[in-house]
């Protein structure tokens, strides 16, 4: 059963609302999270955001720009980030991003009794889960458009790394899933927090500046999905991804940590899009950060009055959606069906 909304860590305005999940084999029963930007004169379109690795929803000023063009901000804390860890599990940790299903069909059939329209804007990590949710569940309905804000198509590194390392990671992330690969880099972080130097403040347990172990079972499902997407993928509503203009290193501090990319590889974003569906649109924001909702101004406007522009363009305010909703319960829809781990 779903529990009721209470109020949220950001405060006046929010709400969350916590979303049992089925029992797993990785401690005590899982959780996610739905957050949501209350407002008085509630829309017919909605926004379902999700976030990055490392990271959870804290970015209220991207709930402020949606309201103010008429569209009301849920965003999903999934298991283990966030708001959804829970003691005696692994934080930020999965052997199979198709488990994600389960809260991701929660949310949007919670979502769609209420709004006619819905728009699925997924993070980094979140935006390879959102392509690949989406493009299973192609032909239902459920959303009207697809946003994705850097979102992590392919594997920043060496080509030995991208070719080499990836399947020895598929066999040890098979027989050694809790082996720990490797960290993020704490710059970015430490560029981004106001107790470092940056502009957002934000809870540093749940995205700490050297994140969380990186585990052999994780990179293979990631890799995984970056498979899939690179054999190609149909989602079958209009997508939109963005991008910074560059990338930078992320192994050391240097003064473009958040007017670059210094996480993922934009040239990777640039040469995958297409492969996402039919209707994709590539925007580049220059001087953007790796999330560019978290970019200093002027990029950061630029990146909103994109989503917004692609939003007004491919939704018609206070109408019925395009195509009848057929938001099935996740127990109908096991996560094995989805080919993120083919």
């Amino acid at each position: 059963m779903v529990d009721d909304d209470v109020p949220d860590v950001l405060g006046p305005g929010w709400t969350a609302r916590t979303l049992p999940l089925k029992p797993d084999a990785r401690g005590d029963a899982p959780v996610a999270t739905l957050v949501h930007r209350v407002t008085d004169t509630p829309s017919r379109r909605a926004v379902l955001y999700v976030h990055g690795f490392v990271d959870y929803f804290f970015q209220a000023h991207v709930g402020d720009a949606l309201a103010a063009h008429g569209y009301d901000l849920y965003a999903l804390d999934l298991r283990d980030y966030g708001r959804s860890i829970r003691d005696g599990r692994p934080p930020n940790d999965t052997t199979d991003l198709a488990t994600y299903t389960e809260e991701i069909d929660a949310a949007v059939r919670l979502i769609r009794a209420d709004h006619d329209q819905l728009v699925l804007l997924g993070h980094s990590t979140g935006g390879l889960v959102a392509a690949l949710w989406a493009d299973a569940r192609r032909g239902e309905g459920l959303v009207d458009a697809l946003v994705l804000n850097s979102p992590w198509l392919d594997l920043r590194g060496s080509w030995f790394e991208r070719h080499v390392l990836t399947p020895v990671l598929d066999v040890v992330g098979r027989v050694a899933p809790n082996l720990v690969v490797g960290h993020v880099s704490p710059h970015y972080g430490r560029a981004l927090h106001a107790d470092t130097g940056g502009e957002w403040t934000y809870d540093l347990a749940w995205k700490p500046h050297e994140g969380f172990p990186a585990r052999a079972g994780f990179i293979r499902t990631i890799r995984r999905g970056h498979a899939r997407v690179a054999r190609g993928l149909d989602v079958d509503v209009p997508v939109l991804v963005l991008a910074s203009d560059t990338s930078g290193p992320d192994d050391r501090l240097h003064d473009k940590l958040v007017t670059s990319d210094s996480v993922l590889d934009v040239a990777h974003m640039a040469a995958r899009a297409p492969l996402l569906g039919a209707d994709v649109t590539f925007v580049q924001v220059p001087g953007g950060a790796h999330d560019l909702a978290l970019s200093p101004s002027p990029a950061r406007e630029r990146y909103l009055d994109e989503v917004v522009r692609f939003l007004d363009t491919h939704l018609t305010p206070d109408a019925g959606s395009r195509r009848p909703a057929t938001a099935h319960p996740a127990a109908d829809r096991p996560a094995s069906d989805w080919p993120a781990s083919d």
